[in-house]
């Protein structure tokens, strides 16, 4: 089976009822899986740090400009995702920039992306701060080329129901993607495995807006 049908199949589950359900833990990222959420390294140490990856074929900051409602999937994108029609919630994560999610009023589907543009620090502020506390991390083949790490929880704990990505674009950039299970796939399918498909798809777009 090959990478692009592999995602398509994933995806379908997804939009057919996989992603969150009301009454679940939204995958807004807290103060402890937030990169930004603690003091970050110097400005003046070099980028990458803390065992992040460089990434060898950077973005350019560009594609992490205007509202991720408007640019971080295509309405196909969204509608493999999490279905048809879903409803846009807008919003800001402090210390991070802009965020959005797509949630399906049917089958309660939720996936929420954020831009990472304010940090400066990329992937390496993910390891950093994150990857100590974290209760599952895992370090992803590269996407599409950039390097990526799932995450989820705080130590000692091994979440069933959500998990989260982020794609380094540049050293100092970088794009978080958010999923959280529904009752009926809780157990049953491990959202670390099917939220890279749906970071891949964000990555797709971006790539496409910097004509890469």
């Amino acid at each position: 089976m090959t990478r692009r049908t592999s995602v398509v199949l994933i995806l379908a589950a997804v939009a057919l009822g996989s992603v969150a359900c009301a009454g679940s833990p939204s995958p807004t990222p807290s103060s402890s899986s937030s990169p930004a959420s603690e003091a970050t390294q110097p400005s003046t140490t070099a980028l990458p740090y803390a065992g992040a990856p460089k990434v060898t074929s950077p973005l350019p900051a560009s594609v992490l400009s205007g509202d991720p409602c408007a640019s971080a999937l295509t309405p196909q994108q969204i509608t493999q995702a999490v279905g048809p029609d879903p409803e846009l919630r807008p919003g800001t994560i402090p210390g991070i920039g802009p965020k959005c999610s797509w949630s399906n009023t049917k089958t309660n589907g939720q996936v929420l992306v954020a831009y990472d543009s304010e940090s400066h620090t990329g992937l390496s502020g993910v390891y950093q701060n994150t990857q100590p506390k974290s209760g599952v991390w895992k370090v992803l083949p590269a996407i599409q080329g950039y390097p990526a790490v799932a995450y989820a929880g705080e130590k000692g704990t091994v979440p069933k129901d959500y998990c989260h990505v982020a794609i380094g674009l540049a050293d100092d950039l970088s794009v978080d993607v958010y999923l959280t299970l529904g009752r009926t796939k809780v157990g049953v399918s491990d959202p670390c495995e099917v939220v890279p498909g749906i970071a891949e798809l964000v990555l797709t777009t971006l790539r496409a807006k910097a004509g890469a």
